[in-house]
């Protein structure tokens, strides 16, 4: 599923310009993923949407303070949770976009690498129609034993 959603990303620059479902599970099998995972990921997407478009949840404030449930540790682990509080301190995540973030990584139902949790990030931040920075997206995409020192 996750490369499919990276595959997306890359291949549409925007939410808007990717083509409908039977359309783009059509490009999707002939580039070569196998149905299951391009279903997977269309399913994911559809949850994506909705919750960028849930009017009727409460947005939490820009002061607020997330403390997060002994599930949600389970799944995510310190690194992935430490990662969030560096994308928020940064001002990449305001709190609802991290909200999204943690709702999307929940419906994968598993518990997640900090790459896997990188890409929901990536996703999430493209169906805002926010584009982060080069060094937030460096951050996002080139492993830490890839990155040249300067």
């Amino acid at each position: 599923m996750f490369d499919v959603l990276v595959y997306l990303y890359e291949t549409y620059g925007r939410p808007d310009a990717a083509p409908d479902h039977a359309l783009l599970s059509r490009k999707l099998s002939a580039v070569g993923f196998e149905s299951e995972e391009i279903e997977d990921a269309l399913h994911w997407l559809d949850g994506l949407v909705l919750g960028a478009q849930d009017p009727g949840a409460p947005a939490p404030t820009t002061h607020s303070v997330r403390i997060y449930l002994p599930a949600e540790r389970r799944l995510l682990g310190d690194e992935a949770l430490g990662f969030i509080t560096f994308l928020e301190s940064s001002g990449v995540l305001t709190p609802t976009a991290r909200e999204l973030v943690l709702e999307r990584a929940s419906a994968c139902g598993h518990p997640l690498p900090l790459h896997e949790l990188k890409i929901i990030v990536l996703m999430v931040l493209w169906s805002l129609g926010q584009e982060p920075d080069a060094l937030i997206l460096d951050e996002l995409f080139v492993a830490p034993q890839d990155r040249l020192i300067h």
